[in-house]
């Protein structure tokens, strides 16, 4: 179990730093779409479908790290209220939807991905296949994320707290 809560860290770890990196170049390439567009009055053709599917993938990367901070969207003000075996079941619960719906997201990500890569993105002679990889290989880093926080809240017997992920 050591080694699975080691790699379920640093593959947390890289998915936040990916996201970060990707959420960078989003960020310069509006900067960039936005000079061009109203200050040379020239828009650029590539850099909106760039930044935006940079996001996409900022966003299904940042997921991971969100789960394992425990910064996602949760029923937690329900789990207090509950007794506390009830709160953990709960808790447990959830995480294992959560966990089903990625595994959907994955499996659905997949196949749509196959699907598209004829499809070439607007301006770019690229398949917007690398666009949809999001899906899938987001899903992969948020189920070890997920798998990692039921892993440590059942060795605890209790809803794990945060833990650094830098």
């Amino acid at each position: 179990m050591t080694f699975f809560f080691k790699l379920e860290s640093v593959t947390t770890g890289i998915a936040l730093r990916l996201s970060i990196v990707f959420l960078l170049i989003a960020t310069g390439l509006a900067l960039y779409q936005v000079t061009t567009r109203f200050v040379f009055g020239q828009p650029s053709t590539w850099s909106e479908v760039v930044t935006r599917s940079a996001m996409i993938w900022s966003v299904f990367l940042a997921v991971a790290p969100a789960f394992r901070e425990g910064s996602m969207i949760a029923v937690e003000i329900v789990q207090r209220m509950l007794p506390g075996r009830l709160g953990f079941g709960l808790y447990l619960v959830a995480t294992a939807l959560s966990l089903l719906f990625f595994a959907i997201l994955f499996w659905q990500g997949w196949a749509m991905t196959l699907r598209v890569v004829p499809q070439k993105l607007a301006a770019l002679e690229i398949s917007i296949a690398w666009v949809y990889a999001a899906l899938p290989v987001g899903s992969v880093f948020i189920m070890i994320a997920v798998l990692g926080c039921m892993a440590r809240a059942i060795r605890q017997g209790d809803i794990p707290q945060a833990e650094g992920i830098l």
